[in-house]
């Protein structure tokens, strides 16, 4: 039987705007051309795991307008099942992105229909979670979806993958549901109450609170591996940076196309950690996403 997929989450349109340099509190610059990329934690997670020819589908929600016509659009063409996808009355969710001339941006979010991503809307849709093999989940849809969501995927036996972004605390009636928890340094310290703690500290206490792996992930520094077994570093790959937009979507979307297939930890963050470093080398997030044939010759590069 074929391993399947299923993201439950955000579909947005990136604004996208290019600055030489982020501007500071009360400060106005000058931009270049807005770009509207096809976006949304989401949507990027189940493209960059679609590119990689792994079965994939999606529950998330978008306006009847034609920012929802693109994101459709955009998830067909990069393999991603687009049957469950809820068309709303609501605005479709946009992003407005601000990058600079180092690759480093700011985003800031207006969910519109990502909000009719109710736990009622995955009760109706649960056989795409029946049939699946993973789940993963951000938290760019409503916290209550995201927490019956779990809920009901481990209650099939299904593995959870959570990308805890944006971040703030959870407590543990959804952590304990967490098999795999994936967030950056930022969404860590939030996520812990160890605001100066370590890497190790703070990844001990969402173990604790019942996960039952953390990979860390820590840009040009590779990502961290906790879990009740093992405790590793893995570094990154050397490139130039054009614009990272996109880049932690991109590593979730590779290592859950891995883990599906391997179940393996370390292949799956190995690929992961390529298929990042090659995204952020292009712009924008899903056109930078790789393919598997990219991500063939870079590791062979």
């Amino acid at each position: 039987m074929t391993s399947r997929v299923l993201v439950v989450g955000s579909l947005n349109m990136d604004l996208l705007i290019n600055v030489p340099e982020l501007p500071k509190n009360g400060e106005t610059i000058l931009g270049g051309e807005i770009k509207e990329n096809p976006g949304g934690k989401g949507a990027n997670q189940a493209v960059a795991i679609g590119k990689l020819n792994t079965p994939v589908w999606m529950l998330g929600a978008i306006g009847e307008d034609a920012h929802g016509v693109a994101l459709l659009k955009s998830l067909k063409e990069h393999n991603v099942d687009i049957k469950y996808i809820l068309k709303s009355p609501k605005k479709t969710g946009v992003a407005i992105v601000s990058v600079d001339d180092r690759g480093n941006n700011q985003i800031i979010v207006s969910p519109g229909a990502n909000y009719d991503v109710t736990p009622e809307y995955v009760y109706e849709n649960r056989k795409a979670i029946e049939d699946c093999d993973i789940v993963v989940l951000q938290l760019e849809i409503p916290l209550a979806t995201v927490k019956y969501t779990l809920e009901l995927a481990k209650g099939l036996n299904k593995i959870t993958i959570l990308n805890p972004a944006p971040a703030f605390h959870l407590d543990e009636d959804i952590l304990k549901h967490v098999d795999i928890l994936i967030p950056n340094e930022h969404e860590l310290q939030l996520l812990t109450h160890e605001s100066n703690g370590t890497l190790i500290s703070q990844s001990q206490e969402l173990l604790k609170s019942g996960v039952k792996t953390v990979i860390v992930t820590l840009g040009e520094q590779g990502c961290f591996l906790l879990n009740h077994k093992n405790e590793e570093h893995f570094p990154t790959f050397k490139v130039e940076a054009v614009d990272t937009t996109g880049a932690g979507d991109c590593f979730i979307g590779c290592f859950t196309s891995t883990y599906v297939k391997t179940g393996d930890l370390y292949t799956s963050i190995e690929n992961a950690i390529r298929a990042a470093s090659l995204s952020v080398t292009k712009v924008g997030a899903q056109d930078a996403m790789p393919t598997q044939d990219e991500l063939d010759d870079f590791y062979h590069s």
